[in-house]
């Protein structure tokens, strides 16, 4: 399956300790508007798996987006 660059964003401050199995491979960042920003390269599967353990856990979602090189900064 192909990766691709994801963000999501959540309702609050994830607590990193006990999130941490759940987001491997994801860059955490806790925004100053009390979401929390996940980023990385997942396939479809892993894209699930979390915004599936996100649900049950009772987390509010706030967006989930596909990043393509067009939307990235210029270096």
């Amino acid at each position: 399956m192909t990766r691709e660059l994801y963000q999501v964003r959540v309702k609050g401050h994830l607590d990193l300790l006990s999130w941490s199995n759940w987001l491997r491979g994801l860059t955490v960042a806790h925004l100053d508007n009390g979401e929390t920003l996940l980023s990385g390269y997942l396939d479809q599967a892993a894209l699930h798996g979390v915004l599936h353990k996100l649900e049950n856990q009772g987390v509010p979602l706030i967006a989930v987006s596909r990043i393509v090189s067009n939307d990235l900064p210029p270096s």
